[in-house]
């Protein structure tokens, strides 16, 4: 699950508290948050024919896994267009019995069970794609002179709720903090966490780099390798109820970065060049995030998403749940960051799952697209903002329902 997303999303118990401008300070387009989705065909998604959408098909049988134990009469996702569980398990059935070998019976599969229906904001068809990815960083299990920044499990005292399970109308949102007199009330602050810490034995690891802890936070969850060689997963567990306030607005109101240079390599440098301000900066935020501690089963996947799957780099996206559904496949038409900076954008025409979420993932065209690790994934999430259209495969029977 996402901190800020995923992130991710997003990706969560943050709020895009920050409009006009999204988790990185850049502007955001104002929408008025009404998705319509219309039936189309896949001749109209371009370079479908050519696309190898076997990542997708290998994402969407992990989410049909967790299809199995529901009702059929159970809506899928809470979102009325999808359909109900009914509608979806002949595809899952399907997807969890397919041994594809070519890319050509990748596509197929999914021409035979599905139907594209393209999703727009109103009568706006373009949105905003962001990507995340998961950062490495190099810590220990004790605290040290170069290891003394941490990573803290998610307190004891912490209380999460969701608000949707109490109004239906608030579905979505989340408020965390902890029980005095029996109310609740807000948690400590990044700045009062990071200043004093918390009660107990709570870091589940330290690392040397606090602004690369901080932008562990942003995305949620990240590797760790250890002194002793073991690489951990530092996985998102939680967030103090704080809303998220994008570190990156506060330097283009001060002027310190030009709002068409902003990004997340533009927002460390700007740290690391800064270290007698970083910790003041990162404190305008007010929202930290919990980790726990994860095995890595597969070095190739990523932490499981908000569906509880694990998520699958550029096969997996986090999507605002007010609006979809998770474990629909959706078709991004959109551009990219080439890997190398500097370079011209790429074409993203790229069939993922809807696997996770993020508290800056708003809206009904939005996705944030999750890279993998390592530099490249770095390098192409920390500078994606980038406008696109948004179509999603629904099963033929709740796709024969829209209007």
């Amino acid at each position: 699950m996402r901190a800020v997303r995923a992130a991710g999303a997003a990706l969560l118990l943050v709020a895009a508290a920050c409009a006009p401008f999204d988790d990185l300070g850049r502007d955001k387009t104002s929408a008025p948050d009404l998705l319509v989705l219309k039936r189309t065909s896949f001749s109209v998604l371009a370079d479908w024919t050519s696309s190898d959408v076997r990542p997708a098909l290998q994402a969407f049988q992990r989410s049909c896994v967790k299809l199995k134990a529901r009702a059929d009469t159970q809506g899928f996702g809470g979102v009325p267009a999808y359909g109900t569980v009914g509608d979806w398990r002949l595809a899952c059935s399907s997807a969890l019995q397919a041994e594809v070998q070519s890319a050509d019976a990748a596509r197929g599969f999914f021409e035979t069970w599905f139907v594209p229906a393209q999703a727009f904001n109103g009568d706006e068809e373009r949105g905003l794609y962001t990507g995340y990815y998961e950062p490495e960083l190099e810590g220990s299990r004790k605290r040290s002179a170069r290891f003394n920044v941490a990573l803290h499990a998610r307190p004891s005292d912490l209380v999460q709720v969701d608000l949707g399970a109490f109004r239906p109308a608030l579905k979505g949102e989340r408020v965390a903090g902890r029980v005095q007199d029996g109310k609740l009330v807000p948690y400590a602050t990044r700045a009062q966490i990071v200043s004093s810490g918390l009660p107990g034995p709570s870091a589940i690891a330290f690392v040397d780099d606090a602004a690369a802890a901080f932008f562990l936070h942003i995305q949620g969850s990240g590797r760790v390798q250890l002194e002793s060689g073991e690489v951990i997963r530092a996985a998102y567990d939680g967030q103090n109820g704080h809303p998220y306030t994008a570190v990156g607005r506060v330097l283009v109101d001060r002027g310190e970065i030009a709002r068409d240079k902003l990004s997340m390599q533009s927002i460390r440098a700007w740290l690391d060049a800064h270290p007698g301000k970083a910790e003041a900066l990162m404190n305008e935020n007010p929202s930290y995030v919990f980790f726990k501690e994860l095995p890595i089963a597969d070095p190739v996947m990523g932490a499981e998403g908000a569906q509880g799957v694990a998520l699958m780099p550029e096969a997996s996206l986090a999507v605002d749940l007010k609006f979809h559904a998770l474990g629909a496949p959706v078709w991004i038409d959109a551009t990219s960051p080439a890997a190398d900076e500097g370079a011209a954008d790429d074409v993203l025409r790229l069939l993922v799952v809807a696997q996770d979420t993020g508290g800056a993932i708003r809206g009904p065209v939005r996705g944030d697209v999750y890279w993998g690790f390592g530099a490249r994934a770095e390098s192409i999430a920390g500078r994606m903002a980038h406008r696109g259209r948004m179509f999603v495969l629904l099963p033929k029977s709740a796709a024969q329902r829209l209007n």
